[in-house]
């Protein structure tokens, strides 16, 4: 993607031949980051109970997180949400109650993002599914936690995917 600087733009802020390579160079790489990168995508499972929206999060090693998982090739990012979610927990039952709308964390080192949809459960408890490959769980541990307790649990990159999700089932 080739992008012009407007005449404007040279006159008014001194931007040369230099700035306008440098701002195709940045911009290239912007776009290139952006298609380059690895989306993981997984489901927010909620319930209402103890008077308060409660939300899973699952414990692999010494990280807390949603399910989530690699979106396969021509695979819909909302159908392999659904895929990972009921392989990572065994909830099947998700109702998608506050629409279909997703919320994407910022890209990791790796350029690895996720996207989070959210979705209403009746299930209270989870039996963690034994992974093909290893034989054992995928993950450790799992916990029904509300929006507050989650902020003490969760790493700083889903700040934002909290905030969104506090937002939506408040609605």
């Amino acid at each position: 993607m080739h992008m012009a600087i407007p005449a404007v733009c040279a006159v008014q802020h001194g931007c040369g031949i230099n700035s306008n390579l440098r701002l195709k160079v940045s911009m290239d790489t912007e776009i290139k980051s952006i298609k380059n990168k690895e989306l993981s995508c997984g489901v927010i499972p909620v319930h209402y109970a103890w008077g308060d929206w409660q939300l899973l999060i699952l414990r692999r090693g010494a990280l807390w997180d949603f399910p989530a998982g690699i979106i396969s090739v021509n695979e819909d990012a909302l159908e392999a949400a659904k895929r990972e979610t009921i392989a990572a927990t065994g909830i099947d039952d998700l109702e998608f109650a506050f629409g279909e709308d997703h919320k994407e964390t910022v890209p990791n080192a790796s350029n690895k993002v996720g996207r989070y949809y959210v979705a209403e459960t009746r299930a209270e408890t989870i039996t963690l599914p034994i992974a093909h490959k290893s034989g054992k769980p995928a993950h450790d541990e799992w916990r029904w936690v509300t929006c507050d307790d989650a902020e003490d649990y969760l790493p700083p990159r889903l700040t934002h995917v909290l905030e969104w999700l506090r937002a939506k089932i408040n609605e």
